[in-house]
């Protein structure tokens, strides 16, 4: 693995032009596919740049000092004027011995720094008041950092679809329709957990497989504040799962499973679309908003999501809570976006995020080295199906995704 001052080598390389030209090509197309690189680029150059600006300026003091020196060596002292001398104060006199004392070694003496009174006055201000005006400014920097908070938590406070945005965040806990119903579920044993209530969690959503060994895909707005997560299948098995990384601009979440009992979810029947889909494709998704698992379809009819961002489609699927984290794929069986949100004052328009983010999300983490590799699936078992083979093949791989606060 390439340390910092390998990479700082090879940028040197490359920006002094003595890279051959098949390692510069190679480099180039690097640069354009990994974001991660392109950041350690811009900060060799950022720095580089610092650092030669500095020696630069250093050596233009550096040369004046010397032209002061010599200046100040061909200058002849003067006569004192007839009179009695005026008196210096003890440091002024001390100043001037030690100059005359240069003089008559023959060396150049060092320049004399010379203030104007009003800098002398600002001095004397900063020193009888620096005390105050540092706790000013300290008060002034955490108003800042306080009314910033303040905002952002107003923000959070805010539900989306005040900008005509909602997320697909279900609500679990519901008011039961009677004190029977209610009692019934409080003292009900899960029978697969001896000693555990049962416990459905705050709220829920979707996510699906992203590689055979465990990993999966959901928003990232479904596990957003959670405690703890579990990932149910269709045959109501649970497994733990933690966070391995999120991209809140994108809404998406990586997760990965944690626990003992769980033995890989097989080969993945669908690929993952690295390029753009065209508009007007058909377009199904899969997800659990209510227990049971649900199909809908529709159609691609934005190549941009809400308010113009190019992160996610719009697609005209009647999605509901709980379908957030969900996979939304083509006719062919390929994985082109993952469910996010929709538009309260649209019928039928949805949005998500696109897969290609997605593709690069996880190319980013492989190249850091985040976790262990991921070993996306290489081929399509779906494409040439009918969309209820299809379904049946992907049932097993979409998961509902129960969030612990």
């Amino acid at each position: 693995m390439k340390t910092e001052a390998d990479y700082y080598a090879l940028f040197e390389a490359y920006r002094a032009g003595k890279l051959a030209e098949a390692e510069r090509s190679a480099l180039e197309h690097r640069l354009a596919a990994d974001p991660e690189l392109a950041r350690r680029l811009r900060e060799f150059e950022d720095l580089t740049g610092t650092l030669t600006a500095y020696g630069r300026r250093l050596a233009l003091r550096r040369r004046l000092q010397a032209i002061h020196a010599d200046m100040e060596a061909n200058v002849p002292l003067e006569a004192p004027a007839a009179g009695p001398a005026p008196r210096l104060p003890l440091a002024k006199v001390a100043e001037e011995d030690e100059r005359r004392e240069q003089f008559a070694a023959g060396r150049a003496p060092r320049p004399m720094l010379r203030i104007s009174r009003t800098e002398e006055k600002l001095r004397a201000f900063w020193q009888s008041h620096r005390a105050t005006m540092m706790v000013a400014a300290a008060v002034a920097v955490l108003a800042v950092f306080a009314t910033l908070l303040g905002l952002e938590m107003y923000r959070t406070a805010q539900k989306p679809s005040l900008y005509g945005y909602t997320v697909l965040r279900r609500e679990v806990e519901r008011i039961k329709r009677d004190q029977r119903s209610m009692n019934r579920t409080l003292t009900q044993i899960d029978a697969t957990q001896p000693g555990e209530r049962n416990n459905p969690g705050k709220f829920s959503g979707t996510g699906f497989a992203l590689t055979a060994d465990g990993y999966l895909v959901t928003s990232y707005h479904v596990i957003q504040g959670a405690d703890s997560l579990l990932i149910e299948n269709r045959a109501r098995q649970r497994f733990r799962a933690e966070p391995v990384f999120t991209d809140v601009a994108h809404d998406l979440a990586i997760l990965q499973i944690k626990d003992k009992d769980f033995s890989g979810f097989g080969r993945l029947p669908y690929a993952f679309k690295r390029g753009e889909s065209d508009l007007g494709e058909k377009v199904y998704t899969l997800g659990y908003p209510r227990e049971d698992l649900v199909f809908n379809d529709g159609s691609l009819s934005a190549r941009s999501g809400f308010e113009g961002d190019t992160g996610f489609y719009q697609v005209s699927i009647p999605v509901n809570p709980g379908n957030s984290g969900g996979p939304l794929l083509d006719d062919r069986g390929n994985l082109i976006g993952v469910v996010s949100g929709r538009q309260v004052d649209v019928q039928s328009a949805a949005f998500a995020t696109k897969s290609s983010y997605l593709m690069r999300l996880v190319d980013s983490l492989s190249a850091a080295g985040a976790g262990q590799p991921y070993n996306l699936p290489r081929g399509n078992q779906l494409s040439g199906t009918s969309r209820p083979q299809q379904i049946r093949k992907l049932q097993d791989y979409v998961f509902v995704v129960k969030v612990y606060e």
